[in-house]
């Protein structure tokens, strides 16, 4: 059982923040090192990279809320959450939304 201030810490409001390596992330991906970044789009729930190794095309789109999917010449690669856990390439920090403070997580 949780305590009180253990709940209440839970129900701050928190920022996470992934930080992606694209090309390392394609590499992991296809086996095909040097990607490049050649078109980016915002939503306001996404943004989206269009990339391109020699004539193969890829789309890495990266949601707002931890979701992302992995295209290369049409055909999916990945379509999941994004964690240290399904890829080596993304390194996830949290923070508290009210002050900016990093949360380390145990």
């Amino acid at each position: 059982m949780m305590n009180t201030e253990t709940q209440a810490a839970w129900d701050a409001p928190v920022i996470c923040r992934v930080e992606v390596d694209l090309s390392g992330w394609l590499e992991q991906l296809t086996g095909n090192s040097h990607w490049e970044v050649y078109d980016e789009a915002e939503d306001e729930n996404y943004m989206s990279f269009a990339m391109r190794h020699g004539r193969k095309q890829a789309e890495i789109t990266l949601y707002h809320n931890g979701y992302a999917t992995v295209d290369v010449d049409g055909q999916s690669l990945f379509d999941g959450s994004l964690t240290t856990r399904t890829s080596d390439c993304a390194h996830l920090s949290y923070y508290h939304a009210e002050n900016g403070e990093l949360i380390t997580l145990n």
